[in-house]
């Protein structure tokens, strides 16, 4: 079978290419599954680079997230049929033909859901609500984010407000701020205008802004914690721009704040199935409802994925990048 491997870490333009790989047989409790379409996840790109918190052996598969059908069942298995379409997230190695996966690892693709959005749903869709789900926010409380024109950010613009959350959303370009309007997603506010946070407080009016979400790193996580009432929770999510984090040691002090990191694969681990189903459920709803979108920015072959990492990597993208077999 053909597969995307890199035979080295790097820049993932420069290494990530196409070679012939054995067709994988599955195990006890295991399946085979033919991929139909596979994302480009950031975190896909740190792991290439080297830079991730899970470090692959050389040479290395690539990829988690992907949408494809059962081809083959390994002994044990009576929760899948050959022929189910299901999704993957937080597999390693999806970037392939075929790639085998615990079968509790798998989910049902919802019917009627397209590929296209079947193979997002897990990595951002389910790390945005279960980031909403563990800040335990009441409704009419207020959470601020970075990154509020980045994927996990207009999810959590998404789905929160359906729980009766108020988000105010932070972007670094002006620019951001109309095109998240003609995405529907209001209360966005431009870090590169003077009096920003006088603007973040005037949205968030008398009530306490108890949570903020940083998925950027260095300064633009002190700007989030800078904005953050007392008792407030600042949660780092990701560090899309510098990896450490610059924050103000009054901004903690005086207002007693907490800081506390999030790893989607991680806490997706310990959720009980219960927790599991529900917030699936609640996705599921929500992109039934039209509340939830998950745009495509463009679709490549295998053989053309520098391609897909430099379209991955555009900024102002909107909607993900997908490979196709």
């Amino acid at each position: 079978m053909r597969a995307i491997v890199h035979d080295q870490f790097g820049e993932p333009e420069d290494v990530l290419h196409v070679a012939e790989r054995p067709t994988p047989e599955p195990g006890p409790g295991q399946v085979r599954v033919r991929t139909t379409l596979a994302t480009i996840h950031n975190h896909d790109l740190w792991t290439v680079r080297g830079t991730y918190g899970f470090t692959p052996d050389l040479p290395a598969a690539s990829g988690t997230e992907a949408v494809g059908v059962v081809d083959a069942l390994g002994e044990g298995v009576d929760r899948f049929s050959v022929g189910d379409r299901v999704v993957a997230g937080g597999v390693f190695g999806v970037w392939a033909e075929a790639f085998v996966a615990d079968a509790a690892t798998l989910t049902p693709a919802p019917a009627g859901l397209p590929d296209e959005a079947a193979a997002q749903l897990v990595a951002m869709p389910f790390s945005a609500i279960s980031l909403i789900d563990q800040l335990g926010l009441e409704p009419g409380q207020v959470l601020v984010q970075n990154a509020a024109n980045g994927a996990v950010g207009r999810m959590v613009a998404q789905l929160a407000p359906a729980r009766g959350i108020r988000v105010i959303g932070l972007v670094r370009r002006t620019a951001a701020v109309d095109e998240l309007a003609d995405a529907g997603i209001g209360d966005v506010v431009a870090t590169d205008r003077d009096g920003w946070a006088d603007r973040v407080r005037e949205l968030a009016g008398d009530s306490p802004i108890v949570a903020g979400v940083d998925s950027v790193g260095g300064s633009a996580a002190g700007d989030v914690l800078s904005v953050l009432g007392e008792g407030g929770e600042l949660v780092v999510f990701g560090a899309m721009a510098q990896p450490t984090l610059e924050l103000s040691s009054g901004d903690l002090i005086f207002t007693q704040a907490t800081v506390r990191g999030f790893w989607g694969s991680k806490v997706s681990r310990t959720l009980d199935a219960d927790t599991r189903r529900r917030l699936f459920g609640e996705l599921a709803q929500r992109i039934g409802e039209g509340v939830l979108t998950l745009p495509v920015s463009s679709t490549h072959a295998f053989e053309d994925v520098a391609d897909a990492v430099r379209a991955s990597l555009t900024p102002g993208r909107v909607g993900k990048v997908q490979l196709r077999p």
